[in-house]
Formats: structure tokens, C-alpha cells, sequence
């Protein structure tokens, strides 16, 4: 199952972090506006993260939407997370 998730904050990384280490083959791409974060995290997530506005549709099509079986809003403004959905 490929799984989008909007937003790196508590819930987004430990749901992402979560679904990669089940080892149920899941496959994972975590969408995050705060490059600090970004570059934190991908030292964990590899090339299972990127920079980017989850709620602008580019960004979504880059992360492979148009594929994925299930995307997930994460981030801390309930306004992002109805316009990711």
C-alpha cells in the first residue's frame, strides 16, 4: 500500500514511523513545509520525505498522489488538513 502523509509533526511522524518499521511492506512518502524538519527527518526517513505544501496540488502530484492508496493530513491547521483531503 502506497501511504501519503501531510505534515511531520507528532502524529504524522509517529504514524510514518510507525508504518515503515511494521514490516508490512508499506510504502511511505511524508510531505513536511518546514525544511528544518525535512532535513532533520531525512536522515531517519531517507528518501521517504520531502519539502513541499501538502495542501497545493504540484506538491501532491510530485509525491505521487495520483497512485497512492491512502493520504493521510497530519498538520497542526485544521485549513490544510480539509484542503488535503
Amino acid at each position: 500500500m502506497y501511504i501519503i502523509i501531510v505534515g511531520a509533526g507528532k502524529v504524522g511522524y509517529h504514524l510514518a514511523r510507525l508504518l515503515m518499521t511494521q514490516g508490512h511492506g508499506h510504502e511511505v512518502m511524508v510531505i513536511e513545509k518546514d525544511r528544518s524538519k525535512v532535513e532533520l527527518l531525512s536522515m531517519e526517513f531517507h528518501d521517504a520525505i520531502m519539502e513541499g505544501d501538502g495542501s497545493m496540488v504540484e506538491t501532491l502530484k510530485e509525491a505521487g498522489a495520483n497512485r497512492a492508496d491512502v493520504v493521510v493530513a497530519t498538520t497542526g491547521n485544521d485549513e490544510d488538513n480539509l484542503v488535503v483531503c
